[in-house]
């Protein structure tokens, strides 16, 4: 692995993959976007101003509602059960994998202008300014994303380059590839030790810049009904939520999010079996750790979804890194629940639960030292380490009010029984009530009023309350 380090930071390496990158944009002309409804049409041609000029069209079809629609993408399998927009995905989600048997549906305004979007590998990604005010005058923490109080921040500048294996057809092997450039205040939430992690662990500085993504997928149609193996950097699967911006209900996370792991690097392979059911299996250096540093060890994840015939109900179990669960940088032991359910054609309820723990974590009176970045356990007296277990559950009950509106309530419970998560011995609570608006498909306000409680311990504003009180938003204009 370091090896591999130290030829991706030489520049024949990056020369390499950057002519790769250039020559897909250029060459790779299976054309998505004749197959994807509101897709605005443009002609690609070479200066900068006809290329400024595409753009602006691009917006103003979108935000006008006079884009051309065309046929719908074809996909294999069970249908969509969601509309997205307004939510964040059209189906009921898996992590570490694109959906088996979906195309690649999606047009974005800057690929657009570069080549009338004929490419598979694509650039896009988003800017996501936000504000809050809040009860707190040091941190929101625990709470996240809008960690920093009564502020104007910039939580994510986001960009992607990637290109989406064809799994919907069945007659040979494709292949992808994701890399990710992330600015922001929320690389503290996607920060690996061992990625740049010096910027966070050492200053905790305010913004920061984190590669959160880099894989490679592998598809292989013949086996089961398709399987999708991926290799690096990857979202730690299970869950409701993700780092993403726009891959989530709210702007703020839960509390069950806040102190779960957030990136692996390894290998998985995601086995579509057959319509209803999905299987996963992978190893993993462990979470939230470089594999070239000492806290990474050999994980396993392993993970099964079922979806109903009906597609109103999706349950997603998985164990997510699991090993001898002795304490390290963030060596958490996860096992995890989703259930998605759909009441009607504008209403449905995400549930997500799990129970965690690491062995031997330092205590809090003893003389061992947790490791920079990780908090002590609050061990009983006379005990140099222990075992620091925790749970949560959080709910989202949401509701469509149009096709360019969704309002949510979250609910969520956590009890971070030896503070190993937050830093206090607590169980803690909060409600978020959050109304989403589209304008087109390309810009997204989410307005939020949230309450939090903690039972024990005062655990807000950096110990001296129980309770808090934000009103936040953010704005995703993506491009």
């Amino acid at each position: 692995m370091r090896t591999v380090v130290q030829a991706v930071r030489s520049g024949s390496v990056v020369a390499t993959v950057t002519r790769c990158i250039l020559l897909s944009l250029l060459f790779d002309n299976r054309s998505f976007a004749q197959q994807v409804p509101d897709a605005p049409t443009a002609v690609p041609t070479s200066t900068a101003a006809e290329f400024g000029a595409r753009l602006v069209e691009y917006y103003r079809q979108d935000w006008t509602g006079t884009a051309a629609a065309g046929p719908d993408a074809p996909r294999r399998g069970l249908p969509s059960p969601l509309s997205s927009p307004p939510f964040p995905n059209a189906d009921w989600s898996y992590g570490g994998s694109s959906t088996i048997g979906e195309a690649d549906s999606n047009v974005y305004p800057l690929m657009t202008a570069i080549n009338g979007a004929t490419s598979r590998t694509k650039v896009y990604g988003w800017v996501e300014p936000s504000f809050n005010v809040s009860t707190s005058s040091n941190r929101n923490s625990p709470e996240s994303n809008d960690v920093f109080p009564n502020s104007v921040q910039l939580d994510q500048f986001v960009v992607y380059v990637e290109r989406l294996p064809d799994s919907v057809q069945r007659n040979h092997i494709d292949w992808g590839f994701h890399l990710t450039s992330f600015f922001g205040t929320d690389y503290r939430f996607t920060t690996d030790k061992g990625y740049l992690s010096t910027q966070l662990l050492n200053h905790d500085r305010q913004y920061g810049f984190d590669p959160v993504l880099e894989y490679v997928d592998v598809y292989f149609p013949h086996v089961a009904k398709g399987m999708n193996v991926r290799a690096g950097r990857y979202i730690s699967i299970p869950g409701i939520e993700a780092q993403l911006s726009p891959n989530n209900y709210m702007f703020s996370h839960s509390l069950l999010y806040s102190v779960d792991p957030f990136t692996d690097t390894g290998v998985l392979a995601t086995i579509q079996v057959s319509n209803q059911w999905v299987l996963q299996a992978g190893i993993s250096g462990s979470h939230d750790v470089a594999l070239w540093t000492a806290d990474a060890k050999p994980a396993f994840t392993g993970c099964v979804s079922y979806t109903t015939r009906s597609v109103n109900d999706n349950f997603y179990l998985c164990a997510n890194g699991i090993n001898d669960g002795k304490y390290a940088f963030n060596n958490l032991q996860m096992y995890d629940v989703t259930w998605y359910h759909k009441f009607g054609k504008t209403w449905h309820v995400a549930t997500e639960a799990y129970s965690m723990y690491q062995r031997d974590v330092p205590s809090l009176h003893g003389s061992l030292s947790p490791e920079k970045g990780t908090n002590a356990a609050n061990c009983r007296l006379g005990v140099q380490t222990c075992l620091a277990p925790e749970w949560a559950v959080v709910n989202y009950v949401n509701k469509q009010i149009s096709a360019h509106d969704f309002v949510s309530f979250r609910s969520d419970f956590l009890d971070d029984k030896k503070g190993q998560r937050t830093g206090y011995s607590t169980r803690l609570d909060e409600g978020t009530l959050m109304l989403s608006h589209w304008i087109g498909s390309t810009i997204q306000l989410r307005p939020e009023i949230r309450f939090d409680h903690a039972w024990d311990e005062r655990a807000y504003d950096r110990g001296t309350k129980r309770n808090q009180l934000t009103f936040a938003s953010d704005l995703v204009v993506h491009f």
